[in-house]
Formats: C-alpha cells, structure tokens, sequence
C-alpha cells in the first residue's frame, strides 16, 4: 500500500495511525470555544483538526413538512426541522481561516468537509491539504468530482454505501486524477453501537479498491478505533468536545480531551503492536527463556540413588534438561554425589 502525504503527514501503514479531531458544531456558534477545542486537541496530540462548511441553506430547505423534521424517536436530534439543526452546527465561514491558523502554530493539520461545489473552492483559497467528503454526501457525484479536480488528497466516509455506490465515488475521484484516496468505514447512526460496526469490513474495504482505509468512528470510547487499527486502518476521524455535560449538537458521541489522548496513545500502541508474524521468542525475550522450567535436583542425591519424583523436581530456571526429558530420567542412577538445588544434565545419569 502507497503511503499517502496528506501536508507534511506521511500516511500509511507504516506510520502511527493519522488522528483526526473533527469539531463539528460543538462549538455552539462562539469563536473562544472553537479555539479552546482546537488548543485541547493539540495537547491531546491529534494530528488534525477537520470543520465542517456547510450553511444551512446549502444543505436544505427552510421548510417543516415531514420531509424536513426528523422523524426518528430514537435520534438525538428527532424532532428537530433539518434547517434549524444545520443553522446550529454550522461553522461561520469567517472562521476557519483563524481555526485553521490556530491548529497549524500548534503542529496539527487543519482542513474540512466541504459540503457543496462552492465550499470546495473556498476550502482550496485556504489551501487545505485535504478534503473529506461526508458519509452522507458519498452519493453526490457532482461534489466529488470537484473536490477530485482540485489535486489533493481525498477521505471519503462510506458510511451506508453499498459497494457499487464506493465504485462509483472512488472511480468518479480517479477520472478527475485523484488517486490520493482514503475510505473510511463507518456506520451513519449518532451515536453508533458497537455491534452495528463491522470492522472485518476494513480488511475488504482495502483489499476491493486498493484504497488505504481507516474509520469513521461514532460509538463511545476508544475500544472500537484500536481494534480498527489492529484491523488495518491507517486514520481514526472522532468527533471532539470539551465537556459532553456543557452539550453541543454533537456531544453524546464526541471524546472529552482525556479521552482524545487515550485514543492518540492506545492507537499508537496498537499499531506497535502488529509487527509480523513470529514464534520461538523475540530478541527481547531472549533472556526471559532462562526462566522456563527445567530439572534439578530437590534433595540431595548421593552416587548409584535412583532419580525419582522423590529426588528431582521440575522448577524454575532453565539451566537443566529441559521437562520433556522427565520420562527419560526417572529411574535412571545418579553417577555422583549432587547437591539439592544442581540442574540436572546427560553427564550426571547412567
């Protein structure tokens, strides 16, 4: 798999997997909380922090039918017309230059998903080194293929897609000279159980598209995206809040700081942790094999005294035969006087 540069970033499964704070509307529409969120997730140490730019009349009507109040009682937003959610979890467009300023003086990437053709090109005159696209908006073609044309990498959130649906976002991306793709699992449900994850999709997500892969993660904790490292994912996306209880439209699934750094560390760990496949020991554990059990004298023994369960014993450290050879000394004779606590060899049995 080709690593992927994503600003200064190598991404790719030779590297720590690529953390991603995404702020959403959690912000509750004031610029000091936004900042202070962008300056908790650099201590955290996440690599990026990722807006959402979209206004409420680019993603929707202002109208209440049915076809525009969200329906579903167990929804956190049910109830809610589509329009006015939108107006609370947008980002003023005037703010991302000062955001994306603030997270690259403290050493993060910063960038966005653009959720209309216009929104692209204001995300590219601030010279984005990414776009994401939405798991929701991984239908829309026409988005894109704007976001492909514009010669920078591209993560795209599968979401509900079906796979002829992921083929055509992703053959879509390459037409316009997109090859820099990244797919991310995910599963559009606020917040998202465990059990309707799937990570085993991961590995076939790869291995059908020839794209890095990584997650898009919704459930609570981080259990489920250091599992999706072990699994093959490259780059985790969470969404991030400062305190769930203060609320933010986003809150109920969002990571507080303390938990963005778990995730950060226990990703990292993860991804140590795969290595490649090996047995008989590692370097390190070479001197911990001096402790296996072996065979040693546990009373003393004088010369031509039968080796028995009486006499011998098998114990800790390693330095007699090993316990395999049991069978092969008990009732053989000792050819000389041995001490309790002597580790038995071939020399000392006839």
């Amino acid at each position: 798999m080709v690593d992927i540069k994503i600003g200064n970033r190598l991404i790719g499964p030779a590297h720590t997997p690529f953390i991603i704070a995404e702020l959403s509307g959690n912000h509750q529409q004031s610029l000091e909380l936004a900042i202070s969120m962008v300056d908790s997730a650099a201590a955290a140490g996440a690599h990026a922090i990722k807006l959402q730019t979209f206004t409420a009349d680019s993603m929707t009507l202002d109208v209440d039918n049915e076809h525009f109040v969200i329906q579903e009682k167990e929804s956190l937003w049910s109830g809610e017309s589509l329009h006015a959610l939108y107006q609370k979890a947008a980002t003023p467009y005037e703010w991302h230059k000062p955001l994306f300023e603030k997270a690259k003086s403290l050493g993060m990437l910063a960038f966005s998903s653009p959720f209309d053709e216009d929104a692209v090109d204001f995300l590219d005159a601030l010279d984005v080194p990414c776009f994401k696209i939405a798991s929701f908006e991984l239908t829309d073609i026409p988005l894109i293929r704007k976001a492909a044309s514009k010669g920078k990498p591209l993560i795209m959130s599968t979401g509900m897609a079906s796979l002829s649906e992921i083929e055509l976002a992703v053959n879509t991306a390459k037409t316009e000279g997109c090859t820099n793709i990244i797919l991310l699992k995910c599963t559009s449900t606020y917040p998202a159980l465990p059990t309707h994850t799937n990570l085993v999709t991961i590995a076939h997500l790869r291995d059908a598209f020839g794209c890095q892969v990584g997650l898009s993660d919704h459930t609570a904790g981080v259990g489920v995206s250091v599992a999706a490292v072990a699994l093959g994912a490259t780059v985790i996306e969470k969404h991030f809040v400062l305190d769930r209880q203060a609320g933010g439209v986003d809150a109920a699934f969002s990571l507080e700081p303390s938990e963005l750094s778990s995730l950060v560390i226990e990703t990292g760990r993860a991804h140590q942790s795969m290595g490649q496949v090996c047995y008989g020991g590692t370097a390190a554990e070479e001197k911990s094999k001096l402790y296996r059990r072996s065979i040693y004298i546990s009373e003393d023994v004088k010369a031509g005294d039968v080796l028995s369960s009486n006499n011998v014993k098998i114990v800790r450290p390693a330095y007699g035969l090993a316990p395999k050879h049991w069978d092969d000394i008990c009732g053989k004779m000792a050819k000389c006087d041995l001490k309790k606590g002597t580790p038995l060899s071939w020399g000392m049995v006839e």
